[in-house]
C-alpha cells in the first residue's frame, strides 16, 4: 500500500509545539491516517519529495512563512504540485498549503485586507457547495479555527469556491476532482487554536481587536475537522 505523504511546510511556533504536538501529528489524527502508513516530508528544510506516482495522496500543512516570499523551497513545492495534479493526485492543503496551491495553478495570494484574521470564525457554504461530493452535506455554516496574514485574493482559473468567511470569501476552494484546499484549520482543536491567540495577544491588540474576546468566542469545530476526514475517506487515505 502506497504511503500518504504529510508535505511539512513549517512548524508550529515552539511555545506551543512543546505542549501540543505539531502539524504532522494534528494532521494524522485529523485526517485519521494509520501512523505505519504516514510519510513526513520536511520541505522547508530542504527535503526531496517523491514522485507522485510513489504515495497515494498528499496533505500539505501550514507554515509561519508567506508565499509571496518565493523562497526556493516553497516554488520547488508548487512545481510539484502542478506534477501531481497532472497525476490527478488527491490533495489536501490547509493555510500555507491552501495559498501554495492556489498559487502554483495560478491564482493571487497576498496580505488579506484589514490584516491577520485568527480565532473560530462562522464558515459560510457557497451555492456551489450544494452539487460538490465533499461539502454537500454540510450545514450552510459552521464554526473553523484560523489564523492567517495572508490569503488567496484571487483563486486560480477553474476553481471552485466553496466557502468563505465575513473576512475572507476563498476560504475553501476546489480545483479539481481530487484536489482540495482550505484556508482555515481543520486541524486544530480548541487548546490549539487558543494558544495561537495567546501568543500572538499583544499583535492582535496592537491590530484594534480584543484577544480575550477571540479566548472567550474559541469554540469546538466538528464540521471542520470532519471535512478533512471526509477527504481522507472519499480517497481511501483514511485508515477507518
Amino acid at each position: 500500500m502506497k504511503p500518504v505523504l504529510i508535505i511539512r511546510t513549517g512548524r508550529a511556533p515552539d511555545s506551543i509545539r512543546a505542549r501540543h504536538g505539531d502539524f504532522p501529528h494534528w494532521f494524522r489524527l485529523c485526517a485519521a491516517l494509520s501512523p505505519v502508513r504516514v510519510r513526513i516530508v520536511d520541505v522547508a528544510s530542504g527535503e526531496a519529495l517523491p514522485d507522485p506516482g510513489e504515495v497515494a495522496g498528499a496533505l500539505i500543512t501550514g507554515s509561519a512563512a508567506m508565499v509571496t516570499e518565493r523562497a526556493a523551497w516553497s516554488e520547488r513545492t508548487a512545481g510539484w504540485i502542478r506534477h501531481a495534479m497532472d497525476a490527478q493526485l488527491p490533495l489536501f492543503g490547509v493555510c500555507y498549503g491552501h495559498q501554495l496551491m492556489a498559487h502554483a495553478l495560478g491564482g493571487r495570494v497576498d496580505y488579506l485586507p484589514g490584516g491577520r484574521e485568527i480565532g473560530t470564525q462562522s464558515i459560510g457554504l457557497t451555492t456551489a457547495a450544494a452539487d460538490d461530493p465533499l461539502t454537500s452535506t454540510l450545514p450552510a455554516s459552521f464554526r473553523a479555527h484560523t489564523t492567517h496574514e495572508q490569503s488567496v485574493l484571487e483563486p486560480p482559473a477553474g476553481a471552485t469556491v466553496l466557502a468563505g468567511s465575513a473576512r475572507d470569501p476563498h476560504h475553501l476552494l476546489r480545483y479539481g476532482p481530487n484536489a482540495l484546499s482550505v484556508q482555515f484549520h481543520p486541524e486544530f482543536n480548541a487548546d490549539v487554536m487558543r494558544a495561537y491567540i495567546r501568543r500572538r495577544r499583544e499583535a492582535i491588540q496592537r491590530e484594534g481587536s480584543d484577544p480575550m474576546q477571540l479566548w472567550r468566542e474559541v469554540a469546538a469545530t466538528p464540521i471542520a475537522r470532519r471535512l478533512m476526514r471526509g477527504f481522507g475517506q472519499r480517497h481511501g487515505l483514511s485508515a477507518g
